[in-house]
């Protein structure tokens, strides 16, 4: 056992080339030899060993052993547990050696201050067997059991259950399914529908994948068939399934995994050197190792040849993850069962288009949301408001979205109007009549407080609240809504004013459908006042703030009620982990209801609160505007982008946020949830000069572009400042408003086909190992890169441009280098970016609303790469329809460059503009030779077009100005 002889039995002959035995191999070694002795004669030798052992593959391989033929050796190994195998046996708080150790694990204190932990397995196996397995071609089942002697546990809901079931389920050649349920106690499941085949669509041949279900102890293996890659391996001591505590983790195909959210991260990668994230969503400001707002339990994993795959947990109970530098993955979450779907790919933007096909496509924003947008919590009143706008026209900055936070309610009540903004339905009713639009906040917590609230008592006669299990009383805690008849003071601490001030409220369970029809004619009567028309509010969109569900008071006003839940026997690692799952919410115990009637506990469903509130939010705007209309929610779950854009919460002025934003962004893009931005200029704290000028600039690519600020705090927005920073607002958003058709043709191509819009750079170039680390650029879709400036004082950025063909968006110009980081100069009113050769992009003359912009005449920028050819796609449609893709009511045109033609060409033809519009321009980069003469032509023939052709040698740029080409028309130009 863990000796190797090797005798010398009879020895007549001596080999002239002095050969040794250099390497041994040793296979089926179910633990890492951490020491290896090597004797001759039982005298130690000392060679300098180099050990390497395979987890996943139990090879152990030992080099440098110089182990010379003719000669007996003896080879004792021992086997242990190397620190990158330390799989945390008593992750919560408390741990002690004698904890550890009535678990059944070993205790080492470790001094490398690495992060190992000190109480870890004590060998591979898990407390797991397989039996029956059932290989079929549309996947695999088994039954799993647990062997009593390896249990050790505490309480009964940490107890592991005795008998498993899994299923795995071939889904498609590049998605499969694996479940593990206990299939004689019906458990809670997520109530979230996803895309699946009504059976599996996967063929023997053409699936990228194997699977292995190994049996003692119990893992599964899933490989790609194409390079033998091991993307999943559970075969570890970790796996345990208990009522409150499921435990499971997996091997790593490498260190460079992306996704798992909602927290704010420094990287776009994730650290693996032994962090653990939480997910709970809660009304947590964005802060390093908190949970935040949203709950996104996806991740997408590079493989060393950088192929990518993509890994969903379907679970919604409190969760944390683990990770280490093994590299491995560890989830736990507090209830549920495991149910993993995972995507194939093979390459990173495939992966989001597969994933999205899965959990649905995101939503297609309204063209005028693509404008920006202006917002802030604390306006005064509707003149103050009333002044931004003109003043804003004035200085003619692009803006279309003026915003209304909680202070135009009344005490913060949902569906009231404060005396203070008496004026803002005239007002509403004015700018729109300007062509531009207005966004409303809803909250969902609804005060219990008042004599005459008929969101309260309809809400009641509904039965819309949640309430206490068992009984027919409702769960009060406190939120925004004062009280009537309180005068509030601002100048006593927080927790005081919440006693003193805030209202008892009830939080709807929009999971019924009684309550999908009280919201509706809640906000109904918002958007047409039935009691005095003259207060309606035509708002264009709804902006749903705090549904975590948030809570001033830790889960009720009197306390909750049971302990288990509120402090589950194991509390992921979340922040403020010694308060409960309740602080800032909800109790667990609350009583929820899904459509059929079903019962579900708070506990199980809080982190689809968000979710739940969405769908009713967008039917309710949609059927009151007739029009696409926008939602952006806070509290978001995988599918929710189905419905709504997610802005990135309350963040700071600080330039630390800069590039957060960007990884946020990037992170979403990758949940399915394409319409996102961060706060520009900052939440919290006042802005200052030269970090919300550059914000400005970072933010105009951001697809959901809103200035918003914090009560209390300076003004930020673009005519708060001085003349040069209005000047560098009207020209960093004259820029994004000219792009706006390719935008907008981005975030087609996002909810048709489920591509990226925040793009990262390893998105086009996986196959240069540099994009993997970048996050302070990124791409919007395929063609154009954008390199922020994201320092106090810096005049230029350090960008990464990778290996294609180039040009500066400013100065047309092929820039020369490519696959290398550049210093590029940045003054304060500069934001570097460029476009890729082998792209076409749309751009259309900019105004001060989308509502003018939409009508001003079209122009492409056609980029040829090395092989003077290029590409590119404009979706048009009248910009508000709902389901215009859906129902064919759009124009498809593509556009397609080689060496010296053009063909522009109609792919679908379900709308016609009425401003007549035509491409008048088109300037064409990287034209390495002079042109004189353009012909433009019409199904082959030649026709009369009155434009002027001029080619500038220096730059090799061609530019056709006067042209008449009329969207909706095929054309081909040619030039000689």
């Amino acid at each position: 056992k863990n000796l190797l002889q090797m005798n010398v039995t009879n020895n007549n002959y001596a080999d002239p080339n002095n050969l040794v035995f250099e390497e041994i191999k040793i296979l089926g070694l179910l633990q890492e030899p951490v020491s290896v002795t090597v004797m001759q004669n039982n005298v130690t030798q000392t060679p300098s060993l180099n050990i390497t052992y395979n987890p996943a593959e139990k090879v152990a391989l030992i080099r440098g052993l110089g182990l010379e033929l003719g000669k007996s050796y003896s080879l004792r190994w021992s086997l242990g547990t190397g620190a990158n195998e330390k799989y945390d046996c008593h992750p919560a708080p408390d741990a002690s050696k004698e904890k550890c150790e009535q678990l059944g694990c070993i205790w080492a204190e470790d001094t490398s201050g690495l992060g190992a932990p000190y109480c870890f397995y004590d060998a591979s196996a898990n407390a797991y067997s397989v039996a029956d397995v059932k290989y079929t071609a549309s996947g695999v089942t088994a039954n799993l059991s647990l062997s009593a002697a390896k249990v050790k546990a505490d309480g009964k809901a940490m107890s592991p259950i005795g008998s498993l079931r899994l299923e795995v389920k071939y889904h498609s050649d590049h998605m499969l399914q694996f479940k593990i349920y206990d299939y004689a106690n019906k458990r809670y499941e997520v109530p979230v529908q996803l895309n699946l085949p009504k059976s599996p669509e996967s063929t023997t041949a053409g699936r990228l994948y194997d699977v292995t279900v190994q049996s003692k102890p119990f893992g599964i293996q899933v490989r790609r068939r194409s390079t033998g890659t091991v993307i999943w391996d559970s075969q570890l001591p970790t796996f345990t399934f208990s009522d409150m505590f499921i435990q499971i983790s997996t091997r790593l195909a490498s260190h460079y995994l992306y996704g798992f959210g909602e927290t704010e991260h420094t990287m776009f990668r994730r650290d693996l050197n032994w962090k653990t994230w939480g997910m709970f969503t809660r009304d947590q400001p964005p802060g390093y190792l908190l949970n935040s707002y949203g709950f996104q339990p996806f991740y997408m994993g590079l493989e060393e040849d950088g192929n990518a795959h993509g890994v969903l947990l379907l679970n919604s109970n409190a969760m944390d993850v683990t990770f280490q530098p093994t590299p491995a993955l560890t989830y736990r979450t507090t209830g549920g069962i495991l149910d993993f779907y995972m995507v194939l790919g093979p390459t990173p933007e495939l992966v989001v288009q597969e994933y999205t096909a899965l959990v649905g496509r995101p939503v297609m924003p309204p063209y005028w949301a693509l404008g920006f947008q202006l917002c802030r919590y604390g306006y005064e009143n509707d003149t103050e408001i009333a002044t931004l706008v003109e003043d804003m026209k004035a200085a003619g900055i692009p803006y279309d979205v003026q915003y209304a936070d909680i202070d135009y309610m009344e005490r913060q009540l949902d569906f009231t109007l404060s005396p203070r903004f008496t004026g803002l339905p005239a007002l509403i009713d004015k700018i729109r009549s300007e062509g531009m639009r207005f966004i409303l906040i809803l909250d969902p917590a609804i005060s219990g407080n008042e004599t005459d609230y008929p969101a309260f008592t309809r809400g009641l006669e509904k039965d819309v609240f949640i309430k206490w299990p068992n009984t027919n009383d409702i769960i009060y805690a406190k939120v925004w809504p004062d009280l009537p008849n309180v005068v509030v003071n601002d100048s006593l601490d927080w927790d005081t004013q919440v006693k003193l001030y805030r209202a008892h409220v009830a939080f709807p369970d929009f999971f019924r459908n009684s309550t999908a029809e009280w919201w509706t004619r809640e906000i109904a009567e918002v958007y047409t006042n039935p009691h005095n028309a003259s207060r309606s509010l035509k708002f264009d969109g709804i902006w749903i703030d705090m549904n975590e569900p948030s809570s001033f008071v830790t889960g009720a006003v009197d306390g909750c009620r049971n302990q288990e839940l509120n402090f589950p026997p194991y509390m992921p690692q979340l922040g403020s982990r010694g308060d409960g799952l309740a602080y800032k919410t909800l109790c667990m115990e609350g009583q929820q209801y899904l459509p059929d009637g079903s019962p579900v506990r708070h506990y199980d469903v809080h982190n689809l609160y968000g979710w739940s509130q969405t769908k009713p939010t967008l039917d309710a705007l949609r059927g009151l505007t007739k029009e696409r209309g926008i939602v952006v929610t806070r509290s978001t779950y995988p599918s929710s982008g189905k419905w709504s854009g997610h802005w990135l919460g309350d963040n700071t002025a600080a330039w630390n946020q800069l590039d957060k934003s960007i990884i946020g962004m990037m992170e979403f893009s990758l949940f399915g949830i394409s319409y996102t931005g961060a706060d520009i200029c900052g939440f919290f704290s006042d802005s200052e000069y030269e970090l919300c000028a550059r914000w400005m600039e970072l933010g105009a690519f951001y697809p959901y572009s809103r200035n918003h600020n914090g009560k209390g705090s300076k003004r930020q927005d673009p005519v708060a400042w001085n003349s040069t920073f209005e000047e560098i607002s009207r020209n960093v958003l004259n820029i994004r408003y000219s792009l706006l058709p390719y935008l907008y043709t981005l975030m087609y191509q996002a909810n048709a086909h489920g591509s990226t819009v925040v793009r990262p750079l390893l998105h086009e170039f996986v196959e240069d190992k540099t994009t993997w680390e970048i996050y302070r650029q990124f791409l919007w879709g395929p063609a154009l890169l954008i390199s922020p400036v994201l320092e106090k004082g810096a005049v230029a950025v350090n960008a990464y441009l990778p290996n294609a063909r180039w040009y500066d968006y400013h100065t047309d110009e092929y820039i020369g280098f490519r696959g290398q980081y550049r210093n590029l100069p940045s003054p304060l009113d500069h934001i570097n970016l460029h476009i890729r050769g082998g792209y076409i992009l749309v751009q259309q003359s900019p105004a001060n609303t989308t509502f003018y912009s939409r009508k001003n005449p079209l122009a492409l920028i056609v980029a040829l790469n090395d092989s003077q050819w290029a590409e590119g796609q404009l979706y048009w449609d009248d910009g508000v329809r709902i389901d215009a893709y859906e129902d064919g009511v759009y124009l498809l045109t593509s556009f397609m460059a080689n060496r010296n033609v053009l063909e522009i060409k109609v792919l679908h033809q379900g709308y016609v503009d009425p401003n007549n519009l035509k491409f008048t321009q088109i300037k064409i980069l990287g034209m390495t030779s002079p042109v004189r003469e353009v012909t433009v032509l019409r199904n082959g023939e030649a026709i009369r077009s009155p434009h002027v052709v001029s080619y500038n040698s220096q730059k090799e740029v061609l530019q056709i100005t006067g042209l008449e080409l009329e969207l909706g028309k095929d054309y081909t130009l040619e030039w000689s």
